[in-house]
């Protein structure tokens, strides 16, 4: 029997046809058959005939079918290449495929019967190949599009050349303002085959597609083109989301109740006018505009995330003076009623300009709105505390993590939408701590062993269509998989990684130098952090690579690799690899005892960055005290000195997680709240989201810069896995300076609830945990035992 899940579906405006705007909860999300991951599809890929199949196109495909009454169930796979969305008799069901490689080429299993009548049924596809503009995260074969009934029953709509297709020729890419993400958008209206995926539209000028191979599994071929899998994670998220002000305008009145869906505005013929939308925060979205009538006016939506003045960015709430640039889409209406422009992709925004200059009639623009899309995650997790600024901390650092949260995570939404590594691994802790979903996590740990090289080592960022390879991150790789083991009790998707992380740890071991006893050369770019000591150069991978990192000699890398190296040999030690285990850690000691040799300073009381003592960070010295490089009875000395010691080289906000994993783990953890500062920094900036580095930052919006969301439960109210699987758990709470805190977490059996004041030298308050889940309170040398249920601090 198919599971069915329930998907809060918004049936919103239909892509370039009249706007409907009513809401219904839809049976959309249905599971695959067993047979179809096991056997070649009778459905065939098919494509445009007389086109190239690698270049940039936008497609449309139509198959209609008569159904002598309205069906219980009708359920499809479908998915396509680069990119596609699904209309069944004009509504929108679903758009995919989630991104994946070559190999793991995703696809969607969905239940369509609520959108089936009887009689004339159309489902309509379109398919869109962005070519040489595709983004960074896209990998592409080439242009196709398969959809396989679930069943013999449903095969009657399976992809082959009874569909019909056209290319859509008013499209083109915008390339104004280039971004990792792909082009934008050029629409000329006047070419546009409107109301195409309607059921009564007449396609009998369209052609006949053009089949290509039949579908295929892993395992059903002789030889292989897009190796189809299932959808491993949910339905993205979308739905309405009005803008909220109007910051500037030229030339034309617009009044507040045309944001709000209630009035239109009318721009007389012959006209040039402008104006300026704030959604007064950073969001993700398909932002959708409806006009009428202006036939040959030109719209332009520039889309940005500040404005800028001299190529500073500044506050971000202040407007005067500042120019909008950025990613720009240009629609040309066509004279038509009620025409709708959508892009194909979704755009990052705080702030649109809409430039429009009407020609010989007057252009009507009857509604704008954002269509919010992001990873359906929810925020079972809270945070509150006697102090309420931290609530925008949370708000803003929650915000971040779910705009870059998608079908993959992202590093910014804005200019890349790649999942590195670096970022990936504190944004899958906050989904487990807030949200407790662990699909996207699983996908991501999934996605990069598939990346890894002949070398051995996963690439940096991963899916991706130019091979990239930062060494440090496939560590972070294993420390990754070891979060999970934490976390989930999954132990045979844990087992699976053992191979990856055995490559990685060989590959690295290699690397020793014999002579130093610490890592040698190492190619591709060993990217540490954003230190401004260390710049980016444009003719070698060096950019935040810090002395050594190349050429050899790295204090810091060593570190990374033994600290890396202690939850693998822990990770061995369980799956089977005890002899491994063994043998990395006779490594692991060696690693430490020579870079404590040869770069500990006895003068300064701290680890120098490299042999040859070129500089001091405090990097390296978080890393001595995270892989026990430095002796345990020196490290809250080491701590003290790294933290205070202002002429080191400081670490940014991507590596102030690894700062405060030092600070919990040297008893200094009541020093976190204080150490917020560059956070309010960024709020008083005007920032709605945390930026990648300080100012001057090119994102305003990057993942590794949400960690206080994590840290605020992992940290402040102290929730953590006493062991592996989160089997038990153990509440170490840090409250500094704060007077009272309030938190949830998510856990597999329920909800973790921490309600603590100080009262003296002691907290009170309680502490409730899911059935069948067990505990400890620590406070100091104080452990007491917590029981299932609530339990009473006092």
């Amino acid at each position: 029997m198919k599971k069915l899940q329930y998907l809060l579906f918004i049936i919103s405006g239909i892509l370039f046809s009249p706007l409907i705007s009513a809401a219904e909860e839809v049976l959309l999300e249905a599971t695959p058959s067993s047979y179809l991951s096991k056997n070649r599809w009778s459905a065939r890929w098919i494509t445009c005939p007389e086109v190239s199949v690698y270049d940039y196109g936008v497609y449309h495909f139509r198959k209609s079918v008569e159904l002598e009454e309205k069906p219980e169930s009708f359920v499809i796979n479908i998915s396509a290449d680069n990119r596609y969305r699904l209309f069944v008799n004009g509504t929108p069901v679903c758009f995919g495929p989630a991104r994946g490689d070559i190999s793991h080429w995703y696809y969607e299993t969905v239940e369509l019967a609520p959108f089936f009548k009887e009689g004339k049924n159309t489902l309509a596809v379109e398919v869109w190949n962005f070519g040489e503009y595709k983004p960074g995260a896209q990998m592409s074969l080439r242009t196709g599009l398969i959809v396989q009934g679930n069943s013999p029953r449903e095969e009657l709509v399976n992809t082959d050349d009874s569909w019909k297709v056209i290319k859509n020729k008013a499209y083109s890419p915008s390339l104004e303002y280039r971004a990792d993400v792909g082009c934008c958008d050029i629409v000329l209206g006047n070419l546009y085959p409107w109301g195409w995926q309607d059921v009564n539209y007449d396609d009998k000028n369209w052609s006949r597609a053009r089949m290509m191979e039949s579908g295929e599994p892993y395992g059903t071929g002789v030889f292989y083109h897009w190796v189809l899998a299932p959808r491993d994670i949910p339905l993205m998220e979308e739905k309405k989301l009005r803008m909220k002000r109007i910051r500037r305008v030229e030339g034309v009145s617009v009044p507040e109740s045309f944001l709000e869906g209630e009035s239109s505005i009318k721009i007389e013929a012959n006209k040039k006018v402008s104006f300026l939308i704030d959604q007064t925060y950073l969001t993700t979205a398909y932002p959708e505009i409806t006009v009428s009538e202006g036939k040959g006016s030109q719209i332009r939506l520039i889309y940005g995330e500040t404005l800028y003045k001299d190529g500073n960015k500044g506050n971000r709430n202040e407007v005067e003076g500042k120019t909008a640039v950025g990613l720009t889409d240009y629609f040309y209406p066509d004279g038509g009623n009620l025409r709708l422009f959508r892009p194909l992709w979704l755009r990052t925004y705080r702030y649109i300009q809409v430039d429009i200059e009407t020609k010989d009639e007057p252009l009507v623009l009857q509604d704008i709105y954002g269509m919010y899309t992001g990873y359906p995650f929810v925020e079972n997790g809270s945070f509150g505390s006697n102090d309420i600024s931290l609530n925008k901390i949370w708000d803003v650092g929650w915000r971040t993590a779910r705009l870059c949260a998608h079908e993959t995570y992202f590093d910014c939404p804005y200019y890349e939408q790649l999942q590195y590594l670096g970022d990936t691994r504190i944004q899958a802790l906050i989904s487990l701590y807030v949200d407790g979903d662990d699909r996207l996590m699983r996908k991501a740990i999934k996605m990069f062993d598939y990346s890894r090289t002949y070398e051995g080592l996963t690439a940096s960022r991963y899916p991706g269509n130019t091979p990239q390879y930062i060494p440090p991150f496939s560590l972070y790789w294993i420390n990754m998989v070891h979060d999970y083991w934490m976390y989930r009790d999954d132990n045979e998707f844990v087992r699976s990684c053992i191979p990856g992380i055995k490559s990685v740890l060989e590959w690295f071991i290699s690397k020793i130098d014999d002579k130093s006893g610490m890592l040698g050369a190492l190619p591709h770019w060993n990217f540490v952090d954003w230190a401004k000591e260390w710049p980016w150069n444009d003719w070698k991978p060096v950019g935040g690579v810090p002395p050594g990192g190349r050429t050899g000699g790295s204090a810091i890398v060593s570190l990374q690799l033994a600290y890396t190296l202690k939850d693998a040999i822990e990770l061995l030690s369980v799956f089977g690899e005890r002899n491994l285990a063994e043998k990395y850690k006779a490594v692991y000691t060696n690693l430490c005892d020579n870079v404590y040799e040869k770069c500990w300073d006895h003068n300064r009381g701290l680890l120098a960055d490299d042999l040859n003592h070129t500089s001091y960070s405090q990097h390296v010295n978080i890393m001595a005290i995270l892989s026990d490089a430095v002796p345990i009875d020196m490290q809250t000395d080491l701590f003290d000195k790294l933290n205070m010691e202002s002429d080191l080289i400081q670490s940014t906000f991507y590596y102030k997680f690894y700062l405060f994993r030092a600070m919990k783990k040297v008893g200094k953890a009541d020093l976190y709240i204080t150490m917020l500062k560059p956070w309010y920094d960024m709020l008083d900036m005007g920032l709605t989201t945390f930026a990648e580095n300080p100012e001057p930052t090119r994102s305003d919006c990057h993942a590794w810069s949400a960690s206080p969301v994590y840290d605020l439960l992992a940290t402040v109210c102290g929730v953590e896995p006493a062991e592996p699987n989160f089997r038990s758990i153990k509440v170490e709470p840090h409250l500094g300076v704060l007077e009272t805190i309030s938190g949830k977490v998510p856990h597999p059996k329920g909800i973790i609830s921490v309600n603590l004041k100080k009262k003296r030298n002691k907290y009170v308050g309680s502490i409730i945990l899911p059935q069948n889940v067990r505990g400890e309170y620590i406070l100091g040398s104080e452990i007491r035992q917590l029981k299932p249920g609530n339990n009473i601090i006092d």
